[in-house]
């Protein structure tokens, strides 16, 4: 193992990340999930920005397969559109992370709320055959709404619980501060 990659901030992230996405098998409310918590988190904090990528795509992968494994309902016909929000949260991370503060870490919160919710809602639209044209992409955005408050609270919720235990980690455990 290279100990320039594998150091106690690298460990911490990822085993943030990890702890997040283990928590997508504990009962919740319907989309207050730490999903785009993760991305976010990920973009802002991993060095190697591959990584910021790989390490969350793998970690939500994989608790997709456990929610298949467990409950029958992790694998879905809209998830490549899941996938799609889910890295450009990474990104929204990447430049989130140029100035990191409690602005910019609600800033991207809530834009990678909103662009989960187009997206996805876009993807339950055109996956379902609902109703064609601009109507049936209207009506789908309509009937996402009640789906959009626990969304952004829970992204909001998940992003102060990763991003508050790193902040407070730091202060304790200067070794995870990047050099």
């Amino acid at each position: 193992m290279n100990s320039k990659i594998f150091t106690p901030r690298f460990i911490f992230i990822t085993s943030a990340i990890v702890l997040a996405a283990i928590s997508r098998l504990l009962p919740h409310i319907q989309n207050f999930t730490p999903v785009a918590a993760m991305a976010l988190f990920g973009g802002v904090y991993f060095t190697d920005k591959r990584v910021a990528f790989i390490i969350p795509l793998i970690t939500m992968f994989l608790s997709d397969v456990a929610l298949e494994l467990l409950f029958g309902w992790g694998f879905h016909n809209t998830m490549i559109y899941v996938y799609i929000a889910f890295i450009l949260t990474t990104i929204i991370g990447m430049f989130v992370g140029r100035n990191i503060g409690l602005l910019s870490i609600a800033g991207g919160s809530i834009a990678s709320s909103v662009l989960f919710f187009i997206i996805t809602n876009f993807g339950v639209w055109a996956a379902s055959g609902f109703q064609a044209g601009i109507t049936g992409l209207n009506i789908t955005y309509l009937l996402g709404i009640p789906f959009f408050a626990p969304t952004l609270i829970g992204d909001l919720f998940f992003n102060a619980i990763l991003f508050g235990a790193f902040y407070l980690a730091q202060h304790k455990y200067p070794a995870l501060i990047k050099a």
